[in-house]
């Protein structure tokens, strides 16, 4: 019995693995065949398109079903509803701020199924603009701590592409940059041989708040259970 037992334990992780892997790789085909339907199917003219292209290929994302999640965007796969991008606004537990970014083909349900999520863990549900006003949206870039030989010339460079500000989060260094540069940005550091740069549009908060720890754990409850919805993309929240 203890190996049959063995072998379910294995297999039930095995199954839930492999779940988790198809549930990121459907998130990430959504995001791309949003930036595909907004700028084209091109990533060399389409920066959008190309920055998703790229998570999804570091995540090991198929070839065919990268293409496949272009060619839906573009059109060339009429298959299927239409996505769109959705932001939905609420407060988490001891009145932290969450914006949810979500992609969807029926917003309704999205946005019902959001609802219960946080009335359920803690949360509660708040109208465009609730929350939004506590957070900015930047061009984030992410720059491992191992591409960087000269702390100083580099901090130079990303003012000279107007860097608003710089943080570390682990062994990343973060530069948070107007949208509008943020591609300008990119380009620049990778000239100057920085690889590997993660980029991406992003809502930070403009001020953070310090949870208990009892407030902590509701949190992280909520947010695995936001992120086991298959619309939601990505959650941002105003807490350290």
């Amino acid at each position: 019995m203890s190996g049959h037992s063995k072998w379910s334990t294995i297999k039930h992780k095995k199954t839930a693995a492999d779940q988790k892997r198809a549930q990121i790789f459907a998130k990430l085909a959504k995001a791309i065949s949003v930036s595909a339907s907004h700028g084209g199917g091109d990533p060399n003219t389409n920066y959008g398109l190309r920055t998703e292209i790229e998570k999804a290929k570091s995540l090991n994302m198929p070839k065919d079903k990268i293409e496949a999640a272009i060619k839906k965007g573009t059109g060339e796969d009429k298959s299927g509803a239409r996505l769109e991008e959705l932001l939905i606004e609420g407060y988490g537990p001891e009145n932290s701020a969450l914006i949810i970014k979500t992609i969807t083909d029926n917003k309704n349900r999205t946005t019902s199924e959001i609802k219960q999520i946080l009335t359920k863990n803690n949360g509660k549900f708040v109208g465009e603009g609730g929350v939004r006003w506590m957070f900015e949206e930047l061009g984030i870039l992410r720059v491992d701590e191992t591409q960087i030989h000269d702390k100083e010339k580099f901090e130079l460079m990303t003012i000279d592409v107007g860097a608003k500000d710089i943080l570390m989060e682990g062994e990343f260094y973060i530069v948070c940059i107007d949208i509008k540069n943020l591609q300008n940005a990119q380009v620049t550091l990778e000239k100057f041989g920085i690889k590997n740069i993660d980029a991406s549009l992003e809502w930070m908060p403009k001020d953070k708040l310090n949870l208990p720890d009892a407030g902590k754990d509701k949190l992280e409850k909520l947010l695995d259970a936001l992120n086991e919805n298959e619309d939601v993309q990505e959650i941002y929240s105003n807490t350290k």
